[in-house]
């Protein structure tokens, strides 16, 4: 099988966020058939969470781009375990609750997948600067299926703040 690119965006709001965010680092480097081609610095973000629901503490956001020989499938499938070693239970929390460790698949080469369970492109990428910042920091020229080159979708946010850099 050949290879892809493949984004990955990685978020803690509880615990040891630190801990937490270079475990995903050093475990996604793990991964057969992967290698990581370039780490995000970390920035510090606000939770955004739902109306009436606590959001927990300050976010630490990063992305990571990787070449993996995995299926996309298979790569969020290995995702969704590292952040069960970190103690999420993502069957037992609400959305945009808070997390030990959040690992979203943001883009898998230039494939557009729309199956239960798995959206690549991550449908709300082009809309999140906490995740467009770092992952531009790292491949700003990286395009995302249907919406452009991430740069470009940075640069198109006027409503939020930059990140603080952590």
């Amino acid at each position: 099988m050949s290879s892809v690119l493949a984004a990955i965006a990685i978020g803690s709001n509880v615990g040891a966020r630190h801990a937490h965010v270079a475990f995903a680092f050093e475990a996604i480097g793990r991964l057969p058939e992967t290698s990581v081609v370039a780490c995000a610095p970390v920035i510090r973000t606000v939770a955004v969470g739902t109306p009436g629901v606590d959001a927990g503490g300050e976010y630490l956001n990063s992305c990571i781009v990787v070449r993996t020989g995995l299926g996309a499938r298979d790569l969020l499938g290995r995702l969704h375990l590292i952040e069960r070693e970190r103690g999420r239970d993502r069957a037992a929390e609400g959305r945009w609750g808070p997390r030990t460790l959040d690992l979203d698949l943001l883009v898998f080469g230039t494939e557009v997948i729309h199956e239960p369970g798995l959206t690549v492109p991550h449908p709300r990428l082009h809309e999140r600067r906490f995740v467009l910042e770092p992952l531009a920091a790292i491949a700003p020229e990286m395009m995302v299926p249907g919406r452009g080159r991430v740069g470009e979708l940075l640069r198109a946010l006027v409503d939020e703040a930059p990140a603080k850099k952590e």
